[in-house]
């Protein structure tokens, strides 16, 4: 099994940062890609960013140049850098993790007030 523990949600006014960790331990062998997925209320769970294995990344176009997706392969964590956040980026944000199978950590909730 693997076990995804997030940390680093609040609420920040618009215009500010915010640095999501997600620290992996359990079987956390041949992780393929770990990343961040969001859900708004009434919206559909959409992915963020996305970090494989090899470093290559992958983000939604509303977050590009705004959000920065790492990886410390040492500590098996992944962060998400937020800056400039919006009120629209606010939702419940899921770290995700990839290993042939799909992990799910209990979410942060990240709020960007007007």
């Amino acid at each position: 099994q693997v076990q995804l523990v997030e940390s680093g949600g609040g609420l920040v006014q618009a215009g500010g940062s915010l640095r999501l960790s997600c620290a992996a331990s359990g079987s956390i062998f041949s992780i393929n890609a770990m990343g961040w997925y969001r859900q708004a209320p009434g919206k559909q769970r959409e992915l963020v960013a996305i970090i494989t294995r090899s470093g290559s990344t992958n983000y939604l176009d509303s977050v590009k140049g705004r959000f920065t997706i790492s990886r410390d392969n040492t500590k098996n964590t992944v962060y998400l850098q937020m800056n400039s956040l919006k009120p629209e980026d606010t939702a419940v944000y899921y770290c995700y993790l990839y290993r042939g199978d799909d992990y799910w950590g209990q979410g942060t909730q990240v709020t960007v007030s007007s």
